[in-house]
């Protein structure tokens, strides 16, 4: 188990508030009061965490520039059936950064585009497309370690101000892996599937796209021994997940399989998940051929930009995109 440097003072109050006298609560319970708190958590702060300028964290799709929403827009339009049908739909983003959205600047063909940001109430009704990008891998994360038999719940604790982790009780979750070898540890995206099961919870239908990047539930339970949590600051990528707390973005990779399981209970049909770069080139095909023969015999930004979203090595590959189709 590791430990971290010092944390602020302010930070300290607000974990002993959280924590209770015994300074000790699971990671998921951290991992909230990380990024969520009102006034110390890392997605309250006010300033630029996307992007390429400097003090920035990490970057996403959406800042490859406007191609990206064009994309979007197309595929979208494409799974309703043509621009036409897209007309009558409204097309809704969850948690796009302030003074973000991917189709802002973008030409589109929906009845309207709006964003629920963090922190306002999912109201979301009628006809919709309902878009999210990397939006569940933000969710707190339950972290599990394999002793002997057994599983062990993974916490934190604040002692004489330094954060360390620690292991909890035994725990007993029936999707837990049941032969994983000894110091296995298992970050279970849960908070994402009960976000999802809240968004499709509302009274909407129509499609449902959500880009992020996950695995499935047997590659989390085999194939990621040291689990998946991992934090960015300034574009770097550490494992030490306690430091900087409210400074430095925590991630972890989703379970599409559970995601997949909210949609089916929600109603959906036509559910799969496909590569970022198979769902561009199935959804957005002609959108695509048309972009890159305008741009064959130049070099150019929005040109590489199409690449970086499409090209294995870069992010068609490392993200994928959940979809599905609701009747009305």
């Amino acid at each position: 188990m590791g430990s971290s440097p010092s944390v602020s003072p302010d930070f300290a109050t607000a974990f002993l508030a959280r924590s209770g006298p015994a300074g000790t609560m699971t990671f998921a319970e951290f991992m909230e009061l990380a990024l969520f708190h009102p006034t110390l958590g890392y997605y309250q702060q006010d300033r630029a965490r996307v992007g390429y300028a400097p003090g920035t964290d990490f970057y996403t799709a959406s800042s490859s520039g406007p191609v990206f929403g064009e994309m979007i827009s197309a595929a979208c339009a494409t799974l309703l059936g043509g621009e036409a049908i897209a007309r009558e739909y409204t097309f809704v983003e969850i948690g796009a950064e302030p003074d973000g959205g991917v189709l802002n600047g973008v030409a589109h063909p929906f009845a309207s585009a709006r964003t629920v940001r963090l922190g306002e109430p999912l109201a979301i009704s009628g006809r919709c497309v309902v878009f999210s990008n990397e939006l569940f891998d933000a969710q707190p994360l339950r972290r599990f370690i394999r002793r002997g038999a057994a599983w062990r719940e993974l916490g934190v604790t604040l002692r004489d101000g330094v954060l360390a982790e620690v292991e909890l009780g035994e725990v007993s979750e029936s999707w837990l892996p049941a032969d994983a070898g000894e110091g296995y540890v298992f970050d279970a995206p849960r908070a994402a599937a009960d976000l999802a099961s809240r968004i499709t919870a509302q009274p909407w239908h129509g499609l449902f796209v959500a880009f992020d990047y996950g695995k499935s539930l047997v590659e989390l339970a085999t194939a990621t021994p040291a689990g998946t949590a991992r934090a960015y600051f300034q574009h770097t990528q550490s494992n030490d997940l306690l430091a900087r707390p409210g400074e430095q973005d925590l991630t972890g990779h989703v379970c599409w399989d559970w995601l997949a399981d909210s949609l089916t209970r929600a109603g959906f049909t036509r559910t799969a998940v496909d590569s970022q770069e198979a769902f561009f080139i199935r959804h957005a095909g002609a959108f695509l051929a048309q972009a890159m023969a305008a741009e064959a015999t130049r070099v150019s930004q929005r040109k590489l930009a199409l690449l970086q979203l499409l090209h294995p090595s870069h992010l068609g590959q490392k993200f994928q995109v959940l979809h599905g189709w609701r009747q009305e």
